[in-house]
């Protein structure tokens, strides 16, 4: 065998998501881009906010000596400084730059998590649908990923995750807005959660983390507020990017934050900090970080994916479409009209509508759309979205 076994079976059970992705970069080549209707990938159609591109300007032509330089592995202090200002805001906690790492992206984040927690054999629980990548960052460490379901409104069921916890257990994973669902996990439900994992942690006798991955926390509809997990539970991760709210997901720039009462603190941080090296990502990309640490509070027109969320829901309701409205998020996920979410995702293909089967996110019987996307788009995909339902509804 050419390559190892293990990445053979990932190759094999790869992404739905960056299926879609190809599948449509065939059918926009035969067709036309206005004639495919491409809802398969959470990529932010909006442009960066106009500061950004000022920023970048700036820092460019500021004659900042080593500013390309290799810097602590840790990050520039002074992004974490500005970052560790907000997040205290934010959080209503008081941080400082020794609680926060600089990352490429939450994924990187993530993966220097899990790369510092994890023996072999621990187990995340992870509440489902989740992001179909976390399989992949957990095992890259040789932990399991052991999803549990949420109620039917895909609200957080904490008596289904204590069922789930045992002495392998090492953390709880939780994505609010979450992708796929656009579900806002609320302050009621994850005070249950911190006292779960409180009570649990004693039982156990060992540490049980709550790790948050919020890159979608700034994308929140109808005048939510995303609550501060830090205020929840002490033995709290927080990781998250830049990527949606700034529009800036190629850049690969995002930050973990470790609770500063956590127990285990400055060797979680340590710990974290040699992973971001030995990982190979060695620190955070140096002109982003100096770029950041300008832009903290901004975000593009949430108000627009707001619009774009509104308009998706009104014309698939019209089509007889089953859905809860996300909270947040640019995500969409409906039930799909008949039990089998791949036969409906490429009955859409046929009007070339690019959706994701919801067995992707580990929750069969749905089926996602990235609804950041142009206006035109939502509007010209709803006759082929009706064409496919009355199909249906006609066998």
């Amino acid at each position: 065998m050419s390559i190892s076994k293990i990445i053979e079976t990932y190759m094999q059970q790869s992404s739905w998501i960056r299926k879609m992705f190809e599948e449509g970069g065939k059918l926009k080549a035969q067709f036309g881009k206005d004639n495919v209707y491409d809802f398969s990938l959470g990529n932010p159609n909006l442009a960066p906010p106009k500061v950004f591109r000022e920023t970048l300007l700036h820092l460019i032509e500021e004659p900042l000596p080593m500013a390309h330089a290799y810097m602590p592995n840790a990050g520039d202090m002074e992004a974490r400084d500005a970052i560790a200002a907000y997040v205290s805001t934010e959080q209503d906690i008081s941080l400082t730059a020794n609680e926060i790492i600089m990352t490429c992206g939450a994924a990187g984040g993530l993966n220097v998590v899990f790369k510092t927690l994890l023996e072999p054999g621990d187990e995340v629980i992870v509440p489902s649908p989740y992001f179909v990548e976390y399989g992949f960052y957990v095992s890259n460490h040789q932990g399991t990923l052991q999803p549990v379901n949420t109620h039917s409104d895909f609200s957080l069921n904490i008596e289904a995750i204590a069922e789930k916890m045992n002495s392998k257990t090492k953390a709880v994973l939780i994505n609010s807005p979450n992708n796929p669902t656009g579900r806002l996990y609320s302050k009621e439900q994850l005070m249950a959660l911190g006292e779960l994992l409180r009570e649990k942690s004693n039982q156990l006798n060992r540490t049980l983390y709550l790790i948050t991955d919020e890159p979608y926390r700034k994308i929140v509809f109808d005048k939510k507020t995303v609550p501060s997990v830090f205020s929840c539970y002490t033995e709290t991760i927080f990781v998250t990017s830049y990527s949606k709210d700034l529009s800036i997901p190629g850049e690969r720039i995002g930050f973990i934050a470790v609770h500063p009462q956590s127990t285990h603190k400055n060797r979680l941080i340590g710990g974290m900090t040699l992973a971001n090296r030995i990982l190979g990502f060695v620190n955070a990309p140096a002109l982003m970080q100096r770029a950041v640490a300008r832009l903290q509070g901004v975000s593009v027109d949430i108000k627009q994916y707001e619009s774009k969320r509104d308009r998706i829901c009104q014309g698939l309701s019209s089509c007889g479409y089953d859905f809860i409205r996300p909270d947040g998020a640019f995500y969409l996920f409906p039930k799909s009209p008949i039990p089998d979410d791949v036969v409906f995702v490429n009955a859409l293909l046929n009007e070339r509508i690019l959706a994701v089967p919801g067995r992707g996110f580990g929750a069969p019987g749905y089926f996602r759309l990235a609804f950041c996307v142009d206006d035109q788009t939502i509007q010209n995909a709803m006759p082929g979205f009706g064409k496919v339902m009355q199909q249906i509804l006609k066998k």
